[in-house]
């Protein structure tokens, strides 16, 4: 049974209304999107009905997920499967479980961490982090000192700690807003890297 084939519930601009309300930067980002990665993420194209505010989900992706840091690009993809499985977000389990099956070469692991991620065979720090998000997310008001030194016990430094944390923060709270507008997965993530 296919998934719904709308973007999201709300109006999605076409891509003539795109060409008039978007800036030369965000067209062009758009079109490097299309270029690299065969489609333009459908998360880009909600963000679109709201020009100022793609500008901003842009640039704080780009330095959360692509930024310099002691977080590799794969546990940053890891965070966001774990924090999106539990809020139960179909689009970032789809395409961020996607990217995991990319990022690992496992086309298991994406969905050990999407279902359960404790059943996944992690190093030790590994699943230190993810226990450590998985705590941020369902329970963050119990976050404590104990929380942090078990990161660092496993090796992360204060910046990497804050990077966790921030991440975590951000997937919380673009699922609640891809919850919130029924954005849809492209159709695309599904088959890859299987």
């Amino acid at each position: 049974m296919p998934q719904p084939s709308h973007v999201m519930a709300l109006k999605t601009p076409t891509s003539e209304e795109i060409e008039t309300t978007l800036d030369d930067r965000m067209k062009k980002y758009l079109q490097i999107c299309k270029k690299k990665l065969g489609i333009v993420p459908n998360v880009l194209l909600s963000y679109a009905s709201r020009p100022k505010k793609l500008k901003t989900f842009v640039s704080f992706y780009n330095e959360l997920m692509l930024g310099e840091s002691g977080l590799s690009k794969l546990e940053r993809e890891m965070i966001a499967v774990v924090v999106s499985s539990i809020n139960h977000c179909f689009y970032c389990v789809v395409a961020h479980g996607q990217a995991v099956r990319e990022l690992s070469s496992d086309p298991e692991l994406g969905e050990m961490l999407a279902i359960n991620y404790r059943v996944a065979e992690l190093e030790p720090r590994h699943r230190a982090m993810l226990d450590f998000v998985y705590k941020l997310t369902v329970t963050p008001s119990t976050v404590d000192d104990a929380d942090r030194q078990s990161l660092r016990d496993v090796g992360f430094v204060d910046e990497d700690i804050f990077d966790v944390a921030d991440t975590a923060g951000f997937y919380n709270m673009s699922n609640r807003v891809a919850i919130g507008v029924d954005m849809m997965p492209n159709q695309e993530y599904h088959g890859r890297n299987r």
